[in-house]
């Protein structure tokens, strides 16, 4: 840049020095330096005069000297004087001299000295102390130890907290001299991080998406032939825990270019300027080692929307920082060959300007994975650990729905501790459902005491949700109960929910009628409610909410959608009279799916006192001895097929083993009976 502004400057070019900013701190430096010296330091605040013997000996006699004091390793000595007669010693007040100005004396005995003083006391001319000191003067030495030294502390001591201010260490961007420095981690190679496609489980449609940037960087002229070009970057948006940053190193891994790498709080400090200076050096360095890739991560910290409003303040820094980055995306200059690749969670935040063609060509979107898509990451994640034949991969897919990648993981390592405290040699089955249990509800309080009449209550509250659900067309199949306190919860009820693309009025209504469930039960068979079902109520009415605000579900207000996206807007966007009808029809709503609840619990409370008193003997029952209580569900699912499938799947395969577990022993009899009389023969 600074070549083309002197090729566009006509005016006559002069060699002038480039500024540097360690000019000024010398300067400084020196100032202070030269003002320390010329106030005479902090030990020379009282002043010295030499005198001769005789001198000294007449000004003791006028009764000038409040002490002395001898150094008899030099022969001097040092006669202070009182405050009164200082005016008449040294012909100066006592803020020019100090408050204990001395004369220096140079003596021939000490002996004659102590005897003159002596008798100076008897003529009462001398009423002070007389004091010795054997300390050897070491003049420059002690010059620099008390003047120089200190102040070549404090120098470092500054030095030293600039560095740390400006970054920390003594690496890149670790003075405050480079404190404008980008902090990007450079890879010169973007294999050397070891990771490619092949570690990115699942995310089919977003690799698709994001192979095409890699094929530009191995095989350019394939695009710029036929005249195309590659998008300048893309946002990978999605959320926490699914694997954003890891495609981005895959990226890195498959291209094999050099690599930025970056936080987006990174380009924020305290010092004014800094931030759009790093991002300028960020892209200085890119373009010099193009084709390249710079990869922000969380790129909402500092791209977040610029206010409409100037009055509010607070925001300049950090927007001057958005310009910065905006200009260099997108702007006069050229950035040929480098690829910017951003990561957030949060894309609703970002500036439009940020988003537009041309900065961020594409928005590709990191979902959490699907059912096929959880069975590619649980293969990745179980491939170090040692698990035994009982570990199903498509069960365990399906008892993690809504979980991200980095959940997964999270269960399998969770397994693996689980294992090893119980010293077991491999990872079972029933490890990994106990970390599902520890994840989603926490960990199992089994010291907790609870009384006869609250442990009851909460055995009918949850088999309440079992049996609303046995019996609801579109619940979530059951799984296992449990009235095991567990994390915040006193009892929790296990499902295996169907992953549905859409969702229909019918589906959602039986989910609020099983939520419901508990509340019932406790009205119904114990005569009072409890706080215990309050998280079912949050549920609920988030639930109706929805429905009739956003997805137009209700009788009253039928195909409208109240949903507003719109920033700075701090009203509602219907009116108090809406509201009421809102307020009316979700009442409406939940009444009538708890009246529901109450009915389909009336007709099977046989069935539910007898689950009910099973919890409170087992505290843990699963779907068969549901279903062994109620019969068969009504309506087979998906996921139940699905299950059940699975399950004979396993009966058959455990009867395969065992049936050649047998035919190895009969084998094994056989050979025994074989030798036997052939070793009698032997012997």
């Amino acid at each position: 840049m600074d070549n083309k502004q002197n090729q566009n400057n006509n005016g006559p070019k002069m060699n002038m020095p480039k500024f540097n900013m360690n000019w000024i701190y010398m300067v400084a430096i020196l100032a202070l330096g030269l003002l320390y010296f010329s106030s005479g330091g902090p030990e020379n605040s009282s002043i010295a005069k030499k005198a001769t013997y005789t001198n000294f000996k007449t000004m003791v006699a006028k009764g000038y000297a409040s002490k002395v004091v001898v150094n008899k390793s030099q022969n001097t000595l040092k006669m202070y004087v009182k405050p009164e007669h200082i005016r008449e010693v040294f012909h100066q007040g006592t803020q020019q001299t100090g408050t204990e100005p001395y004369m220096e004396v140079e003596f021939g005995s000490v002996d004659q000295v102590e005897t003159f003083l002596n008798e100076a006391k008897e003529a009462k001319t001398f009423d002070g102390d007389l004091s010795f000191e054997n300390h050897q003067d070491s003049g420059f030495f002690n010059m620099i130890l008390y003047n120089i030294l200190p102040f070549a502390f404090i120098i470092g001591l500054w030095i030293l907290l600039m560095r740390r201010m400006g970054g920390g260490g003594m690496g890149a961007g670790g003075s405050v001299f480079s404190v404008g420095k980008s902090k990007a981690k450079m890879y010169e190679k973007g294999g050397d991080l070891g990771i490619t496609f092949k570690d990115v489980a699942g995310q089919a449609g977003a690799k698709q998406e994001i192979q095409e940037i890699v094929d530009f960087l191995k095989n350019p002229q394939k695009y710029t032939n036929l005249g195309g070009k590659i998008p300048k970057g893309a946002l990978l948006v999605g959320p926490p825990g699914t694997g954003k940053t890891l495609l981005a190193k895959a990226v890195a891994g498959e291209a094999g270019v050099p690599f930025f790498s970056m936080s987006g709080s990174d380009f924020v400090e305290m010092f004014v300027g800094v931030g759009a200076s790093r991002v300028r050096d960020l892209f200085s360095q890119a373009k010099a080692k193009s084709p390249c890739i710079i990869f922000i991560d969380e790129i909402d910290a500092v791209g977040r929307a610029r206010s409409k409003n100037p009055a509010m303040g607070g925001n300049d820094e950090r927007e001057n920082t958005l310009n910065a980055l905006l200009t260099e995306m997108d702007g006069f200059g050229t950035n040929s060959g480098v690829i910017i690749l951003a990561a957030t969670n949060r894309a609703d935040m970002l500036d439009s300007a940020l988003l537009r063609a041309g900065r961020f060509d594409r928005q590709i979107h990191v979902d959490l994975p699907d059912l096929n898509e959880r069975k590619e990451v649980f293969q990745v994640h179980l491939k170090p650990l040692k698990i035994d034949d009982t570990v199903d991969i498509d069960f365990l897919a399906r008892q993690t729905p809504g979980f991200s990648g980095a959940d997964i993981a999270n269960v399998c390592n969770e397994a693996a501790l689980i294992a090893a405290r119980h010293d077991s040699e491999r990872v079972s089955k029933q490890d990994f459902l106990d970390a599902v249990d520890r994840i989603i509800g926490g960990l199992e309080k089994k010291t907790k005491v609870m009384t006869q009449a609250e442990k009851r209550s909460i055995a009918i509250h949850e088999a309440g949700h079992a049996t609303i659900s046995w019996f609801t067309e579109f619940a979530n199949p059951l799984v296992k109960v449990s009235i095991v306190p567990r994390g915040q919860a006193l009892g929790a009820a296990w499902y295996l929910p169907e992953e549905r693309v859409l969702q229909t009025k019918e589906a959602m209504l039986d989910e609020m009628c099983s939520l419901l469930g508990g509340r019932a039960a406790e009205e119904l068979f114990i005569g009072s409610v409890s706080t215990g079902a309050m998280n079912d109520l949050e549920r609920t009415t988030k639930q109706a909410y929805g429905m009739i605000a956003f997805a137009g579900m209700s009788e009253k207000l039928p195909n409208i959608c109240y949903y507003n996206n719109a920033e700075y807007q701090f009203q509602k966007p219907y009116s108090e009279t809406t509201a009421k009808i809102m307020d009316d029809e979700v009442l409406r709503m939940i009444n009538e799916q708890y009246e529901r609840a109450k009915k389909i619990l009336t007709e099977h409370k046989e069935g539910h006192a007898q689950l009910a008193q099973l919890l409170i003997d087992r505290e843990v029952i699963f779907a068969e001895d549901v279903e062994r209580i109620f019969g068969k569900r009504p309506w087979t699912s998906r996921a139940e097929e699905l299950l059940e499938a699975q399950m004979k799947a396993d009966a058959e395969r455990m009867a395969e083993e065992r049936a050649k577990e047998l035919e190895q022993e009969a084998k094994a009899l056989e050979e025994k009976k074989e030798e036997t009389p052939n070793n009698k023969e032997e012997k």
